[in-house]
């Protein structure tokens, strides 16, 4: 036998949205993601220019 079919659920995208539209989490992204290999590769240079 089978089940019969569900009607979907649909909920208005309001109300399921957690966050906003804003683009302010790509600027974020966009501009420390190169401030942290920045700072990841300055440390690793100096760090290896002082060993050496």
């Amino acid at each position: 036998m089978m089940n019969p079919p569900r009607k979907p659920i649909v909920i208005a995208t309001e109300a399921v949205r957690a966050g906003s539209e804003e683009r302010v989490v790509r600027y974020v992204l966009g501009i420390s993601l190169p401030l942290t290999v920045l700072a990841l590769s300055l440390t690793w240079i100096s760090a290896a220019v002082s060993v050496a």
